[in-house]
């Protein structure tokens, strides 16, 4: 009997997708875990896989058209089968929304009238990226294996984890009903997630941690505080503050990267201090879900990247833990990838923090909007050099303008003043950030 190929939900807000390319035509013979079609979602471009061998018997939905999620694109069945068009055609099934998690808007400047909105961020800091939907090719033995629990994965994704040693146990599937696929492995194997790591001596492979956030009881007053200002502001109710960073030490760590052929910019110390600084103040690395307040155990910084249908925030994980190299080369990926809408869910969901920097634009200063569940923004403008008074003389130094817009519901404006100074501390004396 001929089977669908479901129309899966490939990010968190996808509602529907375009078929870009068929990369299969009628008649072709498909593996489980390879790739049939090339869907365009509301922020990146992806495959989409089928669960079963078989023969794409029909195509259903055309390049350049578009599908509801959980709607059939394609049937999938034995060589020469015959599509009866009486078969039952499975109703869209709508992405799950993520627990309490309000839609997030990317980083841009005020006026409001410049801001795009972007996909909506799960609770989690490294979230799935396929909701609950429609289950297409399962086999009798997998119905069974899932009832018993088990691990649920792509055979081709199975064998490549086999081969490159990883751990599914430790990955988040973002395939139907969370099973893990072949972009799932890719994903890990490209930029860190659960992958395992050789110990110098040893050989022993060591995956790295990536804990859950815990659920904090909100207090009385803050319960009163947030809805207050909920009242005052809609949405999410921000506050700002404002600091003059002196960069001249900062600049030369660039330069001297600069003259070792290793490409740091200005942005990528940014991310490395505003990491630093979150980790050292846990009571900012927090974001306000519904009636939950979820306390993050790591520190991802999101970086904002202006693209041509506006704007989006890639992920940096455990930007804390990463050098100023490391995270040169993820974030130049990121956006390049993220300019061809080549991300995955994965990669632009979630996140502690963002970094949105208009300085190459020649902006001294701007004001920026939080990224939903985030709780907090730094936007950062130019280096120039400013006359300042030093010791009672007016001396030229390189300024940095830093602004931090904060979720009033959930932080106060001491909490970021005193984060504000953290990371001005941690710029102004860069060497800090290696301890």
């Amino acid at each position: 009997m001929s089977m669908p190929i479901l129309m899966p939900a490939l990010s968190p807000t996808m509602k529907e997708g375009k078929i870009t390319k068929w990369l299969k035509k009628e008649g072709d013979k498909i593996s489980s875990g390879e790739a049939v079609a090339e869907v365009e979602t509301d922020k990146s471009n992806l495959e989409v896989e089928a669960y079963e061998d078989g023969y794409l018997l029909k195509i259903v939905v055309p390049e350049n058209e578009s599908a509801p999620v959980g709607a059939p694109i394609g049937y999938l069945g034995e060589k020469g089968e015959k599509v009866e068009a009486s078969a039952q055609q499975p109703k869209p099934v709508a992405a799950a929304p993520a627990p309490a998690a309000p839609a997030p808007r990317p980083s841009t400047p005020a006026p409001a009238a410049a801001q795009k909105t972007s996909a909506p961020a799960p609770a989690t800091p490294r979230p799935q990226a396929g909701p609950a939907q429609v289950v297409p090719f399962r086999r009798e033995g997998d119905r069974r294996a899932e009832e018993e629990g088990r691990l649920r994965a792509s055979p081709l994704a199975k064998r490549i984890a086999e081969e490159r040693g990883l751990d599914l146990a430790a990955l988040q599937g973002s395939g139907p009903q969370g099973r893990i696929i072949k972009r799932d492995i890719e994903e890990a194997l490209t930029h860190g997630a659960a992958v395992p790591r050789l110990a110098p001596s040893l050989g022993v492979p060591l995956s790295v941690e990536r804990r859950e956030p815990q659920v904090v009881p909100i207090s009385s007053m803050r319960r009163v505080i947030a809805q207050r200002l909920a009242d005052v502001k809609p949405g999410v109710p921000h506050f700002y503050l404002t600091v003059d960073i002196e960069m001249d030490a900062a600049m030369q760590i660039r330069d001297e990267a600069k003259a070792l052929d290793s490409k740091v910019s200005v942005n990528d110390i940014v991310v490395k201090a505003a990491a630093i600084a979150l980790r050292r103040m846990p009571k900012m690395n927090v974001s306000l879900q519904g009636d939950q307040q979820l306390q993050y155990q790591n520190v991802d910084v999101g970086i904002a990247v202006a693209i041509e249908e506006g704007l989006i925030t890639p992920i940096i994980r455990d930007a804390d833990q990463k050098g100023l190299a490391a995270i040169s080369a993820e974030a130049r990926d990121l956006a390049e990838r993220a300019r061809k809408r080549a991300l995955k869910p994965q990669e632009y969901t979630g996140g502690s923090i963002t970094i949105s920097n208009l300085g190459m634009f020649g902006v001294d200063s701007f004001v920026a909007v939080i990224n939903p569940p985030q709780a907090s923004i730094v936007a950062v403008g130019q280096v120039a050099e400013k006359a300042v008074v030093r010791n009672g003389q007016v001396v030229v130094r390189k300024i940095m303008t830093s602004t931090l817009s904060g979720d009033h519901r959930i932080i106060d404006g001491a909490l970021g003043a005193e984060y504000l100074r953290e990371l001005k501390g941690l710029l102004e004396h860069p060497m800090r950030l290696l301890f």
